[in-house]
């Protein structure tokens, strides 16, 4: 797990191709846009979108977004398999789904 700030988009776009090659996916389509419900979408076609305020948090929320996402080319739910697909990836996942959500939060005060 990386900490700290993304630098740029670049970067946070070459972590989601790090991840997209360890798990055999391939992304079609990236982008890193203004979103305002969500923090990330995918497409069956390939095509990412990512929330561009996920570049102001920590690498590690961004690490779960990237993986979560990236999971959903091969598991469309949050079933069993997606969840021990999840703690293979990032380990104790759900304490960064945690802060995600406080995140969240905070931005909606």
């Amino acid at each position: 797990m990386i900490k700290g700030k993304w630098e740029d988009k670049s970067e946070f776009k070459a972590r989601v191709k790090e991840f997209a090659g360890k798990m055999d996916i391939e992304v079609k389509a990236l982008a890193i846009r203004p979103m305002a419900n969500k923090w990330a979408s995918c497409s069956t076609d390939g095509n990412l979108n990512f929330n561009k305020e996920l570049l102001d948090m920590d690498k590690e929320i961004g690490d779960y977004v990237i993986v979560h996402e990236l999971l959903h080319f091969n598991v469309p739910n949050h079933g069993k398999l997606w969840k021990s697909l999840m703690t293979a990836y990032l380990g104790d996942y759900e304490m960064i789904e945690k802060k995600l959500n406080k995140e969240k939060r905070s931005l909606m005060e």
